[in-house]
């Protein structure tokens, strides 16, 4: 039985998760490049108390109902009939070769992977990326702005926010689709609503992550951002933009090893509770 596979995004902030963890749980004192953080905060408890209620229960029952090879189907269609953005994205970067790769990959998976429910394209060796307006815009210069957490979006910035607008109209062939076909009863929103489910129950199997953080608001800040800088610099990222976005250049102080002993002596002491 074939595993459900995360996409490239998803593993790239698991990749990148421990260092946001450690950051996750320094208390230090307010970061220079946050400074709507008590808006930020607020929005943050609204989402999260919204997932608990409704979004993470409908993944959950979701989960109940299919079964691994069944979500990998519709997880790995999802992941094949959004890569036109890709492709779009790469093209406004200048990136024919990638834009080719995405475009072979897509052709492939909707081919003879049965309208992207399987992925032969992986067994051919045509690599997935994923690319998106606020990348095309970091690689033309345009600068990130503020950290943003935004009413059922989440986690954003001032400059990957356009993102949503300009790949949702112009790129994503599920909104194109939509918009030129007639449905009644809502019927035009079931395709991006089970896409929303699908994107849920995979973040699932990362909970532990954001359990393991006594200040998840952090974790989340610090994991969007690292993941948002490996996308920018196609997975090397420079160690001072690294430094830069951890705000380590904000805090002259700050010392790793006092860091990680935090961490530890958090993680004791609720292990001894839940004991």
């Amino acid at each position: 039985m074939r595993p459900l596979k995360l996409p490239r995004i998803v593993r790239n902030m698991l990749g990148l998760v421990a260092v946001a963890l450690l950051a996750a749980c320094h208390i230090a004192p307010p970061r220079t490049d946050d400074p709507n953080e008590n808006f930020n905060r607020k929005v943050y408890a609204f989402n999260d108390k919204l997932d608990k209620a409704v979004i993470r229960p409908v993944a959950v029952g979701y989960r109940k109902v299919t079964n691994p090879p069944v979500r990998t189907a519709i997880s790995d269609f999802y992941t094949n009939i959004r890569l036109p953005i890709t492709v779009a994205n790469d093209l406004l970067q200048a990136r024919p070769k990638q834009a080719f790769l995405s475009t072979s990959r897509f052709v492939v998976n909707l081919t003879i992977g049965f309208l992207g429910f399987k992925d032969p394209a992986s067994l051919l060796g045509l690599p997935l990326e994923e690319n998106d307006f606020g990348v095309t815009l970091a690689r033309w210069g345009v600068p990130e702005g503020d950290y943003l957490v935004l009413p059922l979006v989440g986690p954003t910035t001032v400059r990957d926010v356009w993102r949503l607008p300009v790949d949702s109209y112009f790129f994503d062939p599920i909104s194109y689709y939509s918009r030129n076909h007639d449905y009644k009863y809502g019927q035009e929103y079931v395709p991006q609503v089970l896409y929303l489910v699908t994107l849920r129950s995979r973040g699932i199997d990362a909970e532990s992550f954001l359990a393991s953080a006594y200040d998840p608001y952090v974790f989340m800040r610090d994991a969007y951002r690292q993941q948002r800088l490996y996308n920018i610099y196609y997975g090397n990222p420079p160690a001072e933009a690294i430094e830069q976005m951890q705000g380590l250049n904000d805090n002259k102080d700050f010392d790793p090893d006092e860091l990680l002993d935090e961490q530890h002596n958090w993680e004791r002491k609720n292990g001894e509770k839940q004991q």
